[in-house]
């Protein structure tokens, strides 16, 4: 009897310690998922102001990949009019682009260089993107894309 017992209870304690390692393993990939809003029209057509989209964050994008990324603060050079965009380590404000280019890719003048991306919106006409504030540090990036997701009903 003892050794039924034994048994039963070995079972018990591994489907126990198999659940909570699926249950750690769920909390861990849902801290590294965020839903995103967008706001305005630079993704159009792919995205529309009011989608949502699902975005994993520490994934190293490719290009062609639609990514979110700190929005930069503009500054003032001390040595002239030039205006710079710098990229604050907390940010709240972020863009939804696409990656064009990543490093080693040839852009005109050379090369992209490590740790930095071009990102593109698909709406040019209404997008802030690397055609006015050049390269996007990678590590300026929320996350990937993964898909949208369906709108909230009002």
């Amino acid at each position: 009897m003892s050794r039924f017992r034994s048994r039963d209870t070995a079972l018990g304690v591994g489907i126990l310690a198999l659940s909570v390692i699926c249950c750690l393993g769920l909390l861990r990939s849902r801290r590294g998922l965020v839903v995103v809003t967008v706001r305005g029209t630079s993704m159009e057509p792919a995205y529309r102001d009011g989608d949502r989209a699902l975005a994993r964050r520490g994934v190293t994008p490719a290009r062609g990949d639609v990514v979110v990324a700190a929005r930069p603060a503009f500054t003032h050079g001390a040595e002239g009019p030039e205006t710079r965009a710098e990229f604050p380590a907390h940010n709240e404000m972020w863009l939804i682009k696409r990656v064009a280019a990543i490093p080693g890719d040839p852009v005109p003048g050379g090369w992209v260089p490590p740790g930095q991306l071009v990102l593109l919106g698909d709406n040019p006409a209404n997008s802030l993107d690397s055609r006015q504030i050049g390269y996007f540090p990678a590590d300026a990036l929320l996350g990937v894309v993964l898909r949208r997701l369906p709108r909230l009903s009002a």
